[in-house]
């Protein structure tokens, strides 16, 4: 009769192909990074195969075609009976904000796509204010200040907030040398980044405008700052496609912490299930 592997061995096979670290691996399941070794060797042995092929961790072809079984094995075990999920496939229907989406998510996803095959990822958008609960989702990216009572949640990414504007804003409302060159410059506003944050760090007593134009999303905000409509205070990392194609410009060095931050939420008992535990773990690593 085969001999079935441990069940320890393939979830240690399955962690290190996943993270390409004894450590992370050793981290992630609780266990030294030499009992990493001792359980991957005790599964080639079993096999008979050699499942890594190089000190990156990179896999075999047998352990490519391996991985395929175990994470459909593990799925399968996963799985409740009755469930009307077809054999392999799992669902996992995730809540995030537009720009999140576009600017930190999708230019990852595919990575996600090609080491979770059996998982069909649903992304739904949610509405870009702060603290917002998706009810029909197993997964929800939320914006504020991570006190969640209702929720369980990890900070999955700050950001630095800093002035930005059109190049040609830029150049015809400039030179921008001291905060208080912003007086009189149409700021535009947004209830999720608020200007005293700036002033603030720049010890301005200044209220907050209350006056021009307002936006609940980054994405829209960054766009009308791109045409020209006035100055955003808009994170980095949400602001990098207009950054990176030159369509904003930065009007000063210094960058802000923001008082918020994404947090990926959930609720209790969700994490019982492997898609959804494995697609957490992966975005932490991914956006951290």
């Amino acid at each position: 009769m085969t001999r079935i592997p441990p069940i320890q061995c393939l979830l240690t096979f399955e962690a290190l192909a996943r993270l390409r670290s004894v450590t992370l691996t050793g981290e992630e399941l609780n266990v030294t990074p030499s009992a990493v070794s001792h359980r991957v060797r005790q599964l080639e042995q079993i096999l008979g195969s050699k499942l890594f092929g190089r000190a990156d961790f990179s896999l075999t072809t047998a352990g490519s075609e391996y991985l395929a079984h175990v994470r459909e094995g593990l799925a399968s075990l996963q799985r409740f009976p009755g469930e009307g999920a077809a054999p392999g496939r799992r669902k996992l229907r995730l809540a995030v904000t537009p720009t999140f989406a576009r600017s930190v998510l999708l230019p990852r996803l595919k990575q996600f796509n090609e080491a979770y095959p059996e998982i069909d990822l649903t992304l739904q958008v949610s509405i870009p204010l702060l603290d917002v609960v998706a009810e029909d989702a197993d997964l929800m990216v939320r914006f504020g200040t991570g006190r969640y009572a209702d929720v369980e949640h990890l900070c999955l990414m700050k950001d630095d907030v800093t002035p930005l504007a059109s190049p040609a804003f830029a150049r015809e409302q400039g030179p921008f040398e001291s905060a208080r060159d912003l007086e009189g410059v149409p700021l535009l506003r947004s209830p999720l980044d608020p200007w005293r944050t700036w002033f603030a760090a720049h010890d301005l007593d200044w209220p907050e405008p209350t006056e021009g134009s307002q936006f609940n999303d980054v994405g829209l905000m960054c766009d009308g700052a791109a045409a020209g409509m006035g100055v955003a205070l808009a994170r980095l990392k949400l602001a990098a496609p207009w950054l990176e194609n030159g369509s904003l410009v930065p009007l000063y060095e210094r960058r802000v912490p923001s008082p918020h931050a994404h947090y990926l939420c959930w609720r209790t008992g969700t994490m019982d299930r492997w898609e959804c535990a494995e697609f957490a773990e992966w975005l932490r690593h991914s956006v951290g």
